[in-house]
């Protein structure tokens, strides 16, 4: 079992298979040029299932791909498929823009992946074409159906912003529904590598815009999932709402997360970090799990994000296309 310095059980790892990506979203890296990591900088499959597999022989139960965009990674499905053999009943899932998914959601399925978490901002062609810097939704909403088709569980994912998509929460909330899947809402996270001209939208304002149409009760946290659950009493539909500046998300933290290049981050809003990457490459198992000792010793208790105004909130420097939301 991992255990962190504050007493918390870390049982979900998110690894970071590349921080490439085909869009250009306005709160993640709009003025990043099209360009990738040398490969000699990057981690094998073969490199990263060495610490993957020390992961789970410590009791790490759930694991979750993330990018960049981690389609974009070729052979995605081959390591994939190392973890399931390694771990057959472990939960293992995927977030992406969905962009690349109706070619390749049968091999994820067929490779042992079981879930996906999607990027759905907009259902209006100019409007997710501004967020994601190019024309996107055509594809995007082909991938979840054909993620459907295949048997993969889908939660879509939506960062309201004031001006631009906040008038569609209740047409993206109503299509998750209709497409019976779970929709949660993700508060704007400030970074210094977004669109320095964005709003983004309190919790609380989300909630009050489901409340212009619907009754909501909340249902709380499940375990230590970031997201605040609520019921929408005339649908009998649920929804998470994912406030990381609300006091008490930190509590329960479970994660941890490693990059492409090798680095260990114990929270995503800080940019402390370690790295496993020689470690691996010489095949030191021993090395690695010293890495993972201290890194879990100095996990912070919380973010510094806070329930203050948006605009008197902390900006974090990290980069979430380096390691996943």
């Amino acid at each position: 079992m991992l255990i962190d310095g504050h007493g918390r059980e870390v049982n979900y790892l998110r690894i970071s298979v590349t921080e490439r990506c085909n869009f250009r979203c306005q709160y993640c890296m709009p003025e990043k040029p099209f360009s990738w990591v040398p490969k000699e900088n990057l981690l094998s499959f073969e490199e990263l299932f060495l610490f993957v597999k020390v992961a789970i022989d410590n009791g790490v139960n759930k694991i979750r791909l993330t990018g960049g965009e981690p389609l974009l990674r070729e052979n995605l499905d081959g390591f994939i498929k190392m973890i399931s053999d390694y771990k057959p009943d472990i939960d293992l899932a995927l977030t992406t823009n969905a962009y690349l998914l109706p070619q390749s959601a049968q091999q994820l399925k067929d490779a042992g992946l079981k879930r996906l978490n999607i990027s759905l901002d907009s259902l209006k062609a100019d409007v997710a074409g501004k967020i994601a810097g190019k024309d996107v939704l055509g594809q995007v909403l082909k991938g979840i159906d054909k993620a459907l088709e295949v048997g993969l569980k889908v939660k879509i994912n939506m960062v309201p912003l004031k001006g631009i998509n906040d008038n569609e929460i209740l047409d993206i909330m109503e299509y998750s529904k209709a497409k019976n899947i779970k929709v949660r809402f993700i508060e704007y996270m400030e970074n210094a590598h977004a669109d320095q001209t964005l709003k983004g939208m309190h919790g609380k304002e989300i909630l009050s815009k489901v409340k212009e149409r619907y009754t909501i009760r909340a249902l709380g946290r499940e375990g230590a999932s970031p997201s605040f659950n609520y019921l929408i009493e005339e649908l009998d539909y649920e929804f998470g709402l994912i406030d990381p500046h609300k006091h008490d998300f930190c509590e329960n933290c479970n994660r941890i997360r490693l990059t492409a290049e090798g680095n260990l981050i114990p929270c995503l809003y800080f940019d402390e970090a370690l790295s496993i990457a020689e470690a691996v490459k010489k095949g030191d198992i021993e090395g690695a799990s010293k890495v993972l000792a201290k890194v879990l010793k100095d996990k912070p208790k919380e973010n510094r994000w806070s329930e203050e105004e948006l605009e008197d909130r902390e900006i974090s420097t990290r980069a979430f296309y380096e390691t996943g939301g």
